[in-house]
């Protein structure tokens, strides 16, 4: 990445209290950052949301997301700042519902943030209208909003659930005759199974057979029976968000001994800090294929992302290095940071943020991802996903409790993405 500074060690007591004085001499308009030019540099504002306290019965939070961007911007102002900007992070809670979504929106509006960073929420309908109209770009969302991929007000750094079900096809393709795809019956998850078979035929396998089930369900008993009758010995992927765990509760229970079926799932809906809550290599995922965005959380390539939540983020168990949203929000950061340190003004501005992204700037991710850039000739560009500019996953395994390497490297599924619409 352009311009990055080597992390520090970890500061004495005594240092660390002082750079805390300083930033709240910083918020209350005094001071000036350490490395700074003499305050020539006008602050950044930007906001990260996501759903921290679910409503009832809703099992979206995603705390750690804000938390991460907090971490983040207390790592870099530490250091002087993005090239001699203070980076102010701006949190809301979107509550996981419509009208959360939309307030946080206008909050950033009226906060004047340059960017929409990291976020997450399922509510695109809401909040994305009210960014356009400011010109406020979203930069880097965790990709669970289907206008994430077709506002040209947003720069997505994944391919959302639809690489992941289609690097599904291709990973259980290697090693399946037959493939069942548990999925919720919802309009949503009408559009699972082309992704999968796409890829499932472009190996020579046959269609999967396609499982509904109930969104909000307590027991899957029904359709794990059926997907156990169905499937033989092949395998049996279930996408079904924070269901899916229940699900696989089912499966397990009903599961003949021996019977020889591969479980599979992807990021999202399986992930580490699910399976060390359910047991880890005891877990009812031991064995199990996993899509994913990124490389697994092992990798050296998250040593750097690691290091800053061990010395910034303070002890906040919020913060899971291994979580998915966590990943997405480091990476979005590193996007605003190389497009900030490009535009090198003394101030910064959503026009001058969207602008450079749109021109091109490069952002390298240290290998977390290919390298990123977002001009139109580097979008996938089909009706379906216009603004999906990486097409690629990783195939990962539980082996003893722990998700690792199926594979090395990155799978492109940019070709399937498109073909997908031909069969949907």
């Amino acid at each position: 990445m352009t311009g990055r500074r080597r992390l520090t060690p970890l500061r004495p007591f005594r240092h660390l209290t002082a750079t805390a004085v300083a930033g709240a001499l910083l918020t209350s308009g005094c001071g000036v950052l350490p490395g700074s030019s003499g305050g020539s540099k006008e602050p950044v504002t930007v906001m990260t949301w996501s759903p921290e306290r679910s409503p009832s019965g809703s099992p979206h939070a995603m705390a750690g997301v804000s938390a991460m961007a907090k971490a983040y911007a207390r790592w870099v102002n530490a250091e002087g700042g993005i090239n001699g900007h203070e980076l102010r992070v701006i949190t809301c809670d979107e509550g996981d519902t419509l009208l959360g979504a939309g307030r946080c929106a206008r909050e950033a509006v009226k906060q004047d943030a340059v960017a929409v960073v990291g976020s997450y929420s399922r509510h695109g309908q809401a909040f994305m209208a009210p960014l356009e109209a400011a010109g406020i770009p979203y930069v880097g969302g965790y990709g669970a909003s289907t206008e994430e991929f077709t506002s040209y007000n947003s720069y997505p750094v994944n391919g959302g659930q639809s690489a992941l079900l289609a690097g599904n096809g291709k990973q259980l393709a290697a090693g399946c005759e037959r493939v069942s795809l548990v999925r919720p019956d919802s309009i949503s998850g009408d559009g699972m199974p082309p992704l999968l078979d796409t890829s499932l035929l472009e190996s020579s396998r046959p269609k999967s057979l396609d499982i509904l089930a109930p969104e909000e369900a307590t027991s899957y008993d029904a359709q794990a029976a059926q997907a156990l009758e169905r499937t033989g010995d092949g395998c049996v992927t279930a996408v079904l968000g924070d269901r899916t765990e229940t699900f696989f509760d089912s499966f397990r229970r009903l599961e003949p001994e021996g019977s020889g079926v591969r479980v599979s799932s992807v990021l999202g809906s399986v992930g580490q800090p699910l399976i060390d809550r359910t047991g880890g290599r005891n877990s009812p995922f031991e064995g199990a294929y996993v899509t994913g965005w990124y490389p697994d959380s092992n990798d050296s390539r998250w040593a750097a992302m690691r290091r800053v939540i061990r010395q910034f983020a303070f002890a906040d168990n919020r913060v899971d290095p291994e979580d998915t949203g966590v990943q997405t929000t480091w990476i979005a950061y590193t996007v605003l940071r190389a497009v900030i340190e490009k535009i090198d003004a003394p101030q910064i501005t959503a026009g001058k943020v969207s602008a450079s992204l749109n021109r091109g700037t490069e952002v390298d991710t240290g290998g977390l991802t290919p390298v990123l850039r977002w001009r139109f000739k580097d979008m996938l560009g089909s009706s379906s996903y216009p603004r999906i500019i990486n097409g690629r996953v990783t195939f990962q395994v539980v082996r003893e409790g722990r998700l690792v390497a199926d594979r090395k490297g990155f799978v492109d599924v940019s070709e399937t993405l498109s073909d997908a619409q031909s069969i949907s």
